[in-house]
């Protein structure tokens, strides 16, 4: 299954939400453009574009079943829903178990284990800033704890903090 596939999927099962919509197209902005500059392999790109896009799979499950889009509850329910959802995408069993597995940790700042995982964190944090109106404190603290990548870093300086 091709990327554009995977988005209009995506978007078909968002049932309209325009703000989810929205945000997981900018998630994957960021993560490819940040993952191109950062050089990934080719494999590796692909993964990560794919858990951008599929990153906040639970939400509307989660309004549903919590009254909330707390992350951790996001967490919980989105590696099934990501399997699910790639099951016949054509992608291998070990892509697949990846994705779900980088969709079930993308709220998780400790045991970072791949590049892949650190972009997909950093493209989130870049959208959110603005989604959620981070002070400047939030950012630069932010920034010096969590980002790693030359270029998520140059992002969030050049974005928020110039």
């Amino acid at each position: 299954m091709e990327i554009s596939e995977i988005i209009n999927k995506m978007i078909d099962f968002s049932k309209g939400n325009v703000h989810d919509i929205n945000h997981f197209i900018k998630v994957y902005t960021f993560a490819k453009l940040i993952g191109e500059c950062e050089h990934l392999d080719k494999n590796t790109q692909n993964i990560l574009e794919i858990a951008a896009i599929l990153h906040d799979i639970a939400c509307p499950l989660c309004r549903e079943k919590y009254g909330n889009t707390n992350g951790k509850h996001q967490e919980i329910e989105g590696a099934p829903l990501a399997k699910d959802f790639l099951k016949e995408s054509g992608l291998s069993c070990k892509v697949i178990e990846r994705i779900s597995y980088l969709v079930g940790h993308h709220h998780t700042y400790t045991n970072i284990d791949g590049l892949d995982y650190q972009i997909l964190l950093e493209a989130d944090y870049i959208v959110n800033a603005d989604e959620s109106k981070y002070s400047k404190e939030n950012i630069e603290n932010t920034m010096k704890m969590i980002f790693k990548t030359k270029t998520g870093t140059r992002l969030l300086k050049s974005i928020y903090l110039s």
